[in-house]
């Protein structure tokens, strides 16, 4: 019975730590994303102009505002007025964009 709750005891953080994998993963998913449409677009300063949503993560409530692009590739595969899914995050006071995808 010792050795049970011994080994019942050791397999507990293991689970506690799938569980934090698992839901790191489904934050990580496009659920995750907030939802914006695209007004305008500076491929050469890698900036993007959106009209959004509320963006969860940031706790920031629907605005239009420009954002910076983590990668500037992302910026070839829309145009103004393209409705997308996008995340965004806080990087040394910048607020990023580091996915981008159009809605079809």
């Amino acid at each position: 019975m010792l050795f049970s709750a011994l080994l019942l005891g050791a397999a507990l953080p293991v689970l506690a730590a799938d569980e934090h994998s698992m839901h790191h993963a489904a934050s990580d998913s496009t659920a995750d994303l907030s939802d914006g449409e695209v007004r305008k677009l500076d491929k050469e300063a890698g900036k993007i102009t959106l009209k959004h949503g509320e963006i969860k993560n940031l706790q920031m409530p629907g605005m239009t505002m420009v954002f910076l692009v983590k990668d500037k590739t992302l910026l070839e595969q829309v145009q103004a007025g393209d409705k997308v899914k996008f995340r965004a995050v806080s990087e040394n006071g910048r607020l990023v964009v580091t996915q981008l995808q159009p809605v079809k």
